[in-house]
């Protein structure tokens, strides 16, 4: 066995392999990836090495334990590379193997984090739903295994579904405990995030809670209704409708809108406004409204560029909507849903209903702001009869 052999079985034994990076193909091969990193990771409280294959459409993932690590590791570089680069706890040291396949080895102080930190950054984020744990409806909706491993393709909607438990976790304190707590989700669509909220409310916390999914579609909304009857959630239901006409006349304690287009997002807020709801959780979608009014002659450089006009225009509709919402008694947070990298509609609007305080400082900076802009709000004329008058 050569002598590099010999070292990354030490490095790896020792748990002292901070960081590898596999280049430079021995030959073209359309089945091994041009590039595989590895790192050390904590999983289930044991040390492993998580390979991350570099396709070139794609980039995919395998943990292997690390009594079987120096062994993958060799074979990779023996079969397929032709360079190494490999930090570790007291050197970087790169591997550059010639066409007989010997190895040349450059060597130069660690440039690396001690291994606790580097373990302590990728330890796995403590989930409100954890994988390794199989949860019904994630089964069922094919983000899970039955075993409760998270599907390949399924990790950005996993850690999506956790993001928003994570934020409901918050207001809580703001929902009802003495009761029944009564839950609307406007454009539930095919309904992640209403079985996530209902597995966190009824199934995990045993809270007696009543949901309701509203959707345009009526395939979607007889997929949810069976789904809801197969796991036995017998307190969810759903139904095909529109947020405007919806007339629901009890009291509501939480509305959930995600992705409503445009005025559809404000007409979800008034109705949550009208049946003076706790908790409000909304991702507004597309945004047009301001995109037609909005004017300004000192913001005249950026409204006259079409992209940053949108983008103007989109964060303007959303800074309305939280300065009347305040000005109506709710305390607002602006919040970043999911990484930006995957979608730019990525705000989330939880507002929670509490005292009105400074209600006529807030109207006044919302009417210097809405007149500056020369905006005209649909939400402001829809909630006229509850904000102060001019």
């Amino acid at each position: 066995m050569e002598q590099w052999q010999n070292e990354l079985r030490q490095w790896i034994d020792q748990g002292q392999l901070k960081q590898a990076t596999f280049s430079q193909l021995r030959r073209k091969d359309g089945d091994t990836p041009p590039k595989t990193a590895i790192r050390p990771i904590e999983l289930r409280g044991s040390l492993h090495y998580q390979l991350e294959f570099h396709y070139k459409t794609k980039v995919t993932h395998e943990n292997v334990p690390q009594s079987e690590a120096a062994s993958r590791l060799i074979a990779l570089l023996e079969e397929h590379y032709r360079q190494a680069l490999i930090k570790t706890d007291e050197a970087d040291v790169q591997l550059l193997f010639n066409k007989k396949g010997k190895a040349s080895v450059l060597r130069k102080p660690s440039t690396a984090k001690k291994t606790n930190e580097v373990l302590a950054h990728n330890r796995p984020k403590q989930y409100v739903v954890q994988e390794g744990e199989a949860a019904p409806f994630l089964v069922e909706l094919g983000i899970m295994t039955k075993e409760g491993h998270v599907a390949a393709k399924k990790q950005d909607k996993f850690r999506q579904i956790n993001r928003f438990l994570e934020m409901v976790t918050d207001i809580l304190p703001h929902l009802p405990e003495d009761r029944e707590i009564k839950i609307v989700d406007f454009g539930c669509g095919k309904s992640y995030l209403t079985f996530a909220l209902y597995h966190l409310l009824a199934v995990q916390q045993k809270r007696q809670i009543s949901i309701v999914g509203l959707d345009l579609k009526a395939d979607v909304i007889a997929f949810c209704s069976e789904l809801a009857r197969k796991l036995g959630y017998d307190r969810l239901t759903f139904q095909v409708g529109d947020i405007a006409q919806y007339e629901e006349q009890s009291p509501v304690d939480m509305v959930v809108t995600l992705h409503a287009c445009d005025t559809a997002t404000d007409a979800a807020l008034v109705k949550s406004v009208g049946w003076g709801a706790s908790v409000i959780l909304s991702v507004p979608c597309c945004q047009h409204e301001f995109f037609r009014q909005v004017a300004n002659e000192a913001l005249k450089p950026l409204l006259s560029h079409g992209l940053l006009k949108e983008r103007f225009a989109a964060l303007a509709t959303d800074a309305v909507r939280a300065q009347l919402l305040e000005v109506l008694g709710y305390k607002v947070q602006l919040l970043e849903f999911i990484d930006p990298e995957h979608t730019p509609k990525n705000i989330l609007i939880r507002a929670t209903l509490g005292p009105k305080a400074d209600t006529d400082r807030k109207w006044a900076e919302y009417v210097a702001f809405r007149d500056s802009l020369q905006l005209t709000p649909y939400l402001e004329r829809a909630l006229s009869d509850k904000l102060p008058t001019l």
